[in-house]
C-alpha cells in the first residue's frame, strides 16, 4: 500500500531530526488547527475529518493515493458564508482500493474539502495547469448573483493518482483551511476489520501472516525475567552477548511496544493496574544496531533453521506457513525488557501465555478504540456528553465539579468540552484512535436530526426564527454533495481520523500488483515495457516481493528503492530467475546467478541452504570437499562444478519464488563490505546518486548497469516517496574514498564521471486499467 499525506511539505523531505520515524506525517501532523477537532465539534456534534492549513498559502493539496474520482465540485469564485466571498465549497472526493496483505484489499475514501476558487491562483503564483484536467474548469451552474456554488458533478471514472495536485487550500467562514476526511462504507469495514482485533478488550494472538509496523506484547503478571539467558558465559550466548541485568519477576501485566529504525531497536513498557489504567515503566529505550544484527543472531542463536528464528526476533514469532524450526526450546525468543521501575530482564517470548501483536491488528494498546451506538461519547440528542468522552479516555474518573453540573445552558457546555479537550494533556492524541461510525454532515437527509434542535429548542441559536434557519441549511446545502456521490443516504459511515489513518498504513510495505506494475520501469534507455507486460510480471511477483520488503527491509520505502533498483537490473525487470548466460540451468554453470538478486557462487549457494534449509535435505547442502576463495578461477573452466557437488538443486532458487526471494533478503542481509555487514546499513544513508552507486557495486561488484540503476532508483523515488516535482539534470560520480562519518561507503572507486539525464526516466507515465 502506498499513501502519503495530503500535503507533501519540504520540511518532511529535508528533516534531519533522527528520533522522527516518519518526518512528513510530523511535518503535516504541524498543520492540523485547533477548531477542526477529530471527531468532536466545538458544538459538541460530530465532527468527522480535521481542519488542516499548511504554513505556505500555496502548500497544494494533493491527491494521498491512486484513486477514481467519486464527485467534486470546482468554483471560480467564492461564496457567501456570513461575510461577502468568505467560504469555499470546492471539493474532491476520491474513492481508494488497495491491498495490505495476500487477499487483504482495503477499500476506503479520502474527502477534501474547502479548496479555493480559480481565481485566486494567480495571486499566488501558481498556475492552474498543476491541476488534473477536469479541476481546471469551474462546474457549470455558477452564480454571482447572488453568489452560489455550482452543483457537484459525479467523477464519472476519472482517475487520479497519488501526488496529483487537486487543489490549494481555501476557507470556510473566513477560516483558512481544507477539511479533511477519510471513511469507508459499512460493508467495506466488515470485510476488512473483521480480521483484526479493533474494538477487542480480550486480545489474542493471531494465527494468520498479517503483520506491519510495531510488534505489541501483552506480558500476563507472575512471568519471570533472567538476568541472563540460560547457558551464557562470560556474558554471551553462542557468540550472542546478553548484558547481564537485574531478573526478577513482574507483579502486574505489561505492555510491551517495540520497533525498529535505521538499525537500532526502540521498547517502551507500561505496567498495568486493575483497573487497566497504565504506567509507563520505559519509553523508547533503545538497543544500537540491533536490526542490522539480526541476520548474525539468528545464524548464531538458530542453527535449526536461522531463516525462522530471524522471523522470531523481529515479529515475536515465526509468519511462514511451514516453519522449519519445531515447536519448544528450538523456538525460545529472549528479549530485553522493564518489568519495574528501574529493573530490566530478558523474558522469553516464546511463550503461549504472551499475546504477540502488530500494527495490523489495530489493537487497543495502540490507543484504537471502536465508537459505535451505546459505546460512544454522543448522548440521545446527537450532542457530545463531558462524561462519557472522560470515561472513554481514562483521563479524569472524577465526575463534573460542581461548578460544571450548574453550567446548564448549552454554550456553558459547549465551553467545557472545548476547555477539557484543548488543555487536558494528552486528550487529543488519544482522540486520534477513535474509529467512529456516524451519520456524515454532507448528507443532506441527516441536516433535521443534527441541527434541528438549533430551531426547535429553548436557548439554541435558532430558537423561534425559522427564517434564519432556513437560511443557515440554505448554506449549508450549497457545501453538501452527497446526491451525487451515489452514496447510501441517511447511513453511518465509519471515520478515522484521517493523518493518524496514513500514519498507520504507511508502516505497511504491501504492493499490490497494480503498485507494482507502475513501479517497474516501461520506457528507458535498455527497458521498452508495455503496461500490460509489466502488469502480468507484478501479478506474479508482487506478493513475493512484498514478503522481502517485510521481513528484510522493515518495509521502509527507501529500502525498497534501493533494493528494487538492483532488481530491476538483475531479472531484467523481473522477466527471468535465472542469469540470461545460465541456459537451462544444468548444462552451464551450476552455481551461476538466479533469485531476484542473482545468488552467484558455490560460497552463497552453500550459506543459503545453512540459513533456510532447503526441504528434504536437513543434513549437509554440500559434499565434504571444498575449495578456497583463491581457487576461484578454476570457475573459468568449469571446474567447482566438479569438486564441488550440492546435494540440492540451486535451480529451486530460480524455480520456487519463495526460495528466489528468501535467498535475495539473506544476501542483502550477509552482504560483507568493509568490515561489516548488511546493505540496509547504505540503504538508511538516503537514495543519492553516491549511495545507488555504493550499492550498484555491493550487488554486482561493478559497474555494469550503472546508468540503468541510477535511472530505476529515480523512477522508484518517485512512486514510492513523498518526493515531488522533477529534479535538474545532475552528473553522477562513483562514491570516492567516504569521510570518516560515513565508514560504510569506505571504498574507493575508479574516478569515473558518468553522465546521467532524468529525461529518460521522465518519460514514464503510469497507468491503471
Amino acid at each position: 500500500m502506498i499513501i502519503s499525506p495530503p500535503f507533501l511539505p519540504v520540511a518532511g523531505m529535508t528533516s534531519t531530526d533522527p528520533a522522527l520515524t516518519d518526518p512528513m506525517m510530523s511535518a503535516v501532523d504541524n498543520f492540523e488547527l485547533a477548531h477542526g477537532v477529530y471527531p468532536i465539534a466545538l458544538d459538541r456534534r460530530w465532527h468527522t475529518g480535521v481542519h488542516l492549513y499548511p504554513a505556505m498559502r500555496n502548500e497544494k493539496v494533493r491527491a494521498i493515493a491512486d484513486g477514481e474520482v467519486v464527485a467534486y465540485r470546482v468554483c471560480q469564485h467564492a461564496i457567501n458564508g456570513g461575510t461577502p466571498m468568505d467560504s469555499n465549497p470546492g471539493f474532491v472526493l476520491l474513492k481508494h482500493t488497495t491491498e495490505t496483505g495476500e487477499g487483504r484489499t482495503l477499500t476506503f475514501y479520502s474527502l477534501y474539502m474547502h479548496l479555493l476558487e480559480l481565481s485566486a491562483y494567480n495571486s499566488l503564483g501558481v498556475s492552474g495547469n498543476e491541476l488534473p484536467e477536469f479541476l481546471r474548469m469551474p462546474s457549470p451552474g455558477e452564480s454571482l448573483n447572488p453568489p452560489l456554488a455550482p452543483p457537484a458533478q459525479t467523477g464519472g471514472g476519472k482517475k487520479v493518482y497519488r501526488k496529483d495536485v487537486l487543489g490549494l487550500p481555501g476557507r470556510c467562514h473566513g477560516q483558512r483551511h481544507i477539511h479533511f476526511e477519510i471513511f469507508m462504507l459499512p460493508n467495506d469495514f466488515d470485510h476488512y476489520f473483521a480480521a483484526t482485533q479493533l474494538g477487542n478488550t480480550q486480545l489474542h494472538t493471531p494465527r494468520g501472516a498479517d503483520y506491519w509496523g510495531h510488534s505489541y506484547y501483552i506480558i500476563p503478571a507472575g512471568q519471570t525475567f533472567v538476568p541472563q539467558p540460560p547457558g551464557t558465559v562470560d556474558g554471551k550466548l553462542h557468540g550472542i552477548a546478553f548484558d547481564p541485568l537485574p531478573g526478577g519477576q513482574n507483579a502486574q501485566p505489561l505492555h510491551i511496544e517495540s520497533h525498529f529504525h535505521k538499525g537500532n531497536k526502540y521498547t517502551s513498557v507500561w505496567s498495568v493496574a486493575a483497573d487497566g489504567s497504565r504506567t509507563p515503566l520505559v519509553k523508547d529505550k533503545a538497543e544500537p544496531e540491533y536490526e542490522y544484527k539480526l541476520y548474525e543472531r539468528a545464524m548464531k542463536l538458530y542453527p535449526g533453521c536461522p531463516s525462522d528464528g530471524y522471523e522470531l526476533l523481529r515479529f515475536g514469532r515465526i509468519l511462514s506457513g511451514s516453519p522449519t524450526l519445531p515447536a519448544g526450546a528450538a523456538r525460545t525468543t529472549w528479549v530485553r525488557a522493564a518489568f519495574a521501575t528501574g529493573q530490566e530482564g530478558y523474558i522469553d517470548l516464546n511463550n503461549d501465555a504472551i499475546v504477540k501483536l502488530s500494527d495490523a491488528d489495530f489493537p487497543f494498546l495502540a490507543n484504537w478504540q471502536k465508537v459505535d451506538e451505546g459505546n460512544g461519547p454522543f448522548a440521545d440528542d446527537g450532542l457530545c456528553d463531558i462524561d462519557r468522552l472522560k470515561a472513554m479516555l481514562g483521563t479524569a474518573k472524577e465526575h463534573q465539579t460542581q461548578q460544571e453540573q450548574g453550567e446548564l445552558e448549552e454554550y456553558k457546555k459547549e465551553e467545557t468540552l472545548v476547555r477539557y479537550v484543548r488543555s487536558t494533556a494528552g486528550v487529543r492524541d488519544l482522540l486520534k484512535g477513535f474509529v467512529c461510525r456516524a451519520p456524515s454532515e454532507w448528507d443532506g437527509t441527516n441536516n433535521d436530526a443534527r441541527y434541528g434542535k438549533l430551531l426547535s429548542q429553548e436557548g439554541e441559536f435558532y430558537y423561534g426564527d425559522s427564517a434564519g434557519y432556513g437560511k443557515f441549511i440554505a448554506l449549508l446545502k450549497q457545501f453538501q454533495f452527497w446526491d451525487v456521490a451515489h452514496l447510501p443516504a441517511g447511513t453511518k459511515f465509519w471515520f478515522f481520523h484521517p493523518l493518524q489513518f496514513i500514519r498507520c498504513f504507511r508502516k505497511n510495505g504491501w504492493l499490490s500488483a497494480k503498485e507494482l506494475a507502475q513501479c517497474l520501469p516501461r520506457s528507458s534507455e535498455s527497458v521498452s515495457l508495455p503496461w500490460s507486460d509489466a502488469y502480468q510480471r507484478s501479478r506474479i511477483h508482487h506478493q513475493f516481493v512484498s514478503r522481502v520488503n517485510l521481513k528484510y527491509l522493515g518495509s521502509n520505502p527507501i529500502r525498497l528503492l534501493h533494493f528494487l533498483a538492483q532488481t530491476y537490473i538483475e531479472t531484467g525487470g523481473l522477466r527471468t530467475m535465472r542469469e540470461d548466460s545460465l541456459g537451462d540451468g544444468h548444462s552451464y554453470g551450476p552455481f551461476y546467478g538466479r533469485g531476484y538478486l542473482q545468488l552467484t557462487w558455490p560460497v552463497n549457494y552453500e550459506a543459503y541452504n545453512k540459513y533456510r534449509l532447503i526441504p528434504n535435505n536437513s543434513a549437509s547442502s554440500f559434499a565434504d570437499t571444498r575449495i578456497t576463495s583463491s581457487s576461484m578461477h578454476i570457475w573459468a573452466d568449469g571446474g567447482i562444478a566438479k569438486r564441488w557437488a550440492p546435494q540440492y538443486d540451486p535451480e529451486i532458487i530460480a524455480t520456487d519464488l519463495a526460495h528466489s526471494a528468501e535467498s535475495s533478503g539473506m544476501y542483502w542481509l550477509s552482504k560483507h563490505f568493509r568490515r561489516t555487514t548488511n546493505i540496509n546499513r547504505a540503504a538508511d544513508l538516503g537514495a543519492s546518486p553516491t549511495i545507488v552507486g555504493f550499492i550498484s557495486w555491493l550487488i554486482n561488484g561493478g559497474g555494469n548497469g550503472y546508468r540503468d540503476r541510477q535511472q530505476f532508483s529515480t523512477l522508484l523515488g518517485r512512486m514510492l516517496l513523498d518526493t515531488v516535482g522533477h529534479l535538474p539534470q545532475e552528473v553522477l560520480r562513483y562514491p570516492p574514498l567516504a569521510p570518516a562519518s560515513n565508514p560504510v561507503l569506505c571504498r574507493t572507486f575508479p574516478p569515473t564521471i558518468v553522465p546521467f539525464s532524468l529525461s529518460v526516466v521522465i518519460n514514464y507515465v503510469p497507468q491503471i486499467p
